[in-house]
């Protein structure tokens, strides 16, 4: 495990927003911290990067604890929390370059980090006429400008337009299976973290809920089949004699378990042979609210 945390506890005051945590981040994996606003996530970034002191539980990185290692574990951890800190009236390449003086870092680095994001084209732009994702981009290429083994982000794709974070998305992917770095991402969009993810934790109030692979979450979350049509209690009624498993059915709607598209094309083709009119026929996954519900309601072993 790249990140290992046992009863990490943070208090501020008297409200402790981080409860006896217990991270595991495996070596390559694109890890999505998950919770709302408010549950914990960027205290438990600032714990992890000795932003913020750890007084009860531990934190081993790179299979050291942090506190007597502080600065060889730090060198190899690259971060981004909230919005990136830019020098708006320089270049996006002058930023780099002055960071890595600043680290000395060959220059190379510089030019190299450009291509990384997409951004060699606007490299001479300064980046206060950077667009959002622009800017989110040229702060993970700060970020990796020392090549750490470890990048830390505390949501990279809020406030971002869908082009942002479809480039923040890319650019991530490629990070974790072309260059081989363990990505540890917060965010709070359910349906953001199963795009990139192979890794999950779901915090909330300060709480592990949820811990393990895109998979587990994936059954968890038990994704259901939304059938539109123009009768759709007499269609639920044909399916259940069909032998497929009815949840709910409303108005406009009949849902039953997702199992594979394969299977959602057979149930489409069977309705349309048997004269259903069908509008539409679609995946649908629980949002995140009800997420936790099913995590906090689910009976303990």
């Amino acid at each position: 495990m790249l990140i290992r945390t046992e009863g990490l506890t943070f208090n501020f005051g008297n409200q402790t927003v981080v409860k006896s945590l217990s991270l595991e981040v495996p070596e390559g994996s694109i890890y999505g911290f998950l919770g709302p606003n408010g549950a914990g996530k960027t205290t438990t970034i600032k714990l992890l990067l000795n932003l913020l002191k750890t007084r009860n539980g531990s934190i081993h990185i790179f299979e050291k604890e942090l506190q007597n290692n502080r600065i060889n574990i730090l060198s190899q951890i690259g971060s981004l929390i909230e919005q990136p800190a830019l020098y708006l009236h320089l270049t996006g390449e002058e930023n780099l370059r002055n960071r890595a003086l600043l680290l000395q870092i060959p220059e190379k680095r510089v030019d190299e980090m450009l291509d990384l994001v997409h951004l060699t084209a606007a490299a001479h732009k300064k980046a206060g006429q950077y667009s959002l994702g622009m800017k989110q981009r040229l702060g993970i290429a700060l970020a990796l400008l020392s090549n750490p083994k470890l990048l830390i982000l505390d949501e990279p794709t809020n406030g971002l337009d869908p082009n942002g974070i479809i480039e923040v998305r890319e650019l991530l992917i490629r990070l974790a299976t072309k260059h081989q770095k363990t990505v540890f991402v917060s965010s709070h969009l359910l349906a953001e973290v199963e795009r990139i993810a192979s890794h999950v934790g779901i915090i909330n109030n300060g709480e592990l809920l949820f811990q393990g692979s895109i998979k587990d979450l994936e059954a968890l979350s038990q994704p259901q089949v939304q059938i539109e049509t123009n009768n759709s209690f007499d269609t639920a009624n044909f399916l259940t004699r069909n032998r497929f498993m009815v949840t709910h059915v409303n108005e406009h709607h009949v849902f039953i378990p997702y199992s594979s598209k394969e299977k959602m094309g057979e149930i489409n083709t069977l309705l349309i042979q048997n004269g259903y009119n069908i509008f539409s026929i679609s995946k649908q996954r629980k949002d995140l609210e009800k997420l936790f519900l099913a995590i906090t309601q689910k009976p303990k072993p």
